[in-house]
């Protein structure tokens, strides 16, 4: 990491683990990388919101997903650092990464309640994959966020 970027913060931010009866997991592609990279739904919190909040206000402007019971708030927040290739890009360069608090959600819609097509897009496709899966398209600089996570919520469905 270059020394100009050692010292910026890490972004406050929302991430939101969404289960389907099946306990599938919810993941989309997003429209800036041409790779297979899919995540979950996450976001940055604006000043003076809670964690809470901005998690389903995230959900919500990525996703169209209203309908949705809280299982989990994680305690812990996790973080990880952009590659060097995303520095100073990414955020408008005010950050290094992001620190993260998850959070466990049942969807409890209809599956035609989800539109990416949102005012703000930010996904191409999406779809419903096993919790196991969670580690295999995940971007690399992400990677220990997401096994962390399958342990979390293998402990909580099993």
């Amino acid at each position: 990491m270059e020394d100009k970027f050692k010292h910026l913060p890490l972004r406050n931010g929302v991430g939101i683990i969404v289960l389907n009866k099946n306990n599938k997991v919810f993941v989309a592609k997003r429209i800036d990388n041409p790779k297979n990279f899919w995540q979950m739904p996450q976001g940055g919190v604006d000043e003076g919101e809670d964690f809470l909040k901005a998690a389903y206000r995230e959900l919500e402007e990525e996703t169209s997903i209203k309908n949705v019971e809280l299982i989990k708030e994680f305690d812990d927040l996790l973080s990880y650092e952009l590659p060097d290739r995303l520095l100073g890009i990414i955020w408008k360069g005010k950050y290094k990464g992001q620190k993260q608090k998850w959070f466990l959600m049942r969807f409890i819609g209809e599956e035609d309640e989800i539109n990416i097509k949102t005012k703000k897009p930010e996904f191409l496709d999406w779809k419903w994959i096993e919790v196991d899966c969670l580690t295999d398209t995940v971007v690399d600089f992400k990677l220990h966020v997401y096994k962390e996570l399958k342990d979390k919520i293998k402990k909580i469905i099993n």
